[in-house]
């Protein structure tokens, strides 16, 4: 008997079992990124199917209206890059400049992201950049658990349309919800985690915080170099 069998039968008889939010995440997010994504075999053009799939994805985040954070945007921010890349950066949400413009990851704060980008010897565009919410927070303020629910599912469907070698969780907020701890982010960094089961994360300091902390930059460089071993296992 499987274990989702089991624990519906001992819910069905009134016996309560605990199960470990993390582990019960775990398992569903697994399922669902070993579904493969389906490319349609009748199509002559299999491509413009997999197109589709990000076109009807970008247009449902753009009119989104999950949270109350779609009443003080500009617009969404979906993101930006390689759609078949390797490494995927996933940051917290986008800032007033990310909001204006609709691009992850810009200023100073991009700058410095894109040089940690060509330090493991890849280009800006070689690599996909997302965020955890696609609409700005008011102030810069920390996500609400409501908000980053509401954003979830659109980041998943990303993930599992690049499919890529290696997640790199920016800041803490960003490795905190994919991992789905409260662990700080000094205690992440520095090991390679398992997004899902499945895909190799490594969590790296936020530029932001880089550009008040520049003597951290050693630390991501280190980070960095465990995920260029993680990609070429």
């Amino acid at each position: 008997m499987d274990n989702n069998t089991r624990l519906q039968y001992l819910e069905a008889m009134g016996i309560d079992v605990w199960v470990s939010k993390q582990k019960a995440q775990n398992e569903e997010l697994q399922s669902f990124y070993e579904e493969k994504v389906v490319i349609d075999t009748n199509s002559n053009d299999k491509t413009k199917s997999l197109e589709d799939k990000w076109s009807l994805l970008q247009k449902e985040v753009a009119e989104c209206v999950k949270c109350t954070l779609c009443n003080t945007r500009e617009q969404t921010v979906f993101g930006s890059g390689n759609k078949n890349a390797d490494w995927m950066f996933i940051g917290e949400a986008p800032g007033q400049n990310e909001d204006v413009e609709g691009k992850p990851f810009l200023g100073q704060v991009g700058d410095l992201l894109t040089e940690m980008i060509r330090s493991v010897g890849l280009e800006r565009d070689s690599v996909y950049i997302a965020n955890i919410l696609k609409c700005k927070v008011p102030n810069n303020k920390k996500p609400k658990v409501e908000e980053i629910k509401s954003c979830q599912n659109y980041l998943h469907q990303q993930i599992q349309l690049i499919q890529p070698k290696i997640i790199l969780a920016v800041g803490r907020i960003a490795a905190q919800t994919l991992l789905g701890t409260n662990q700080p982010l000094s205690e992440l960094r520095g090991v390679t985690h398992q997004f899902a089961g499945i895909i190799p994360l490594v969590v790296i300091y936020h530029p932001a915080y880089l550009l008040r902390s520049l003597l951290e930059k050693k630390k991501v460089w280190q980070d960095l170099q465990l995920a260029i071993k993680q990609v070429e296992k």
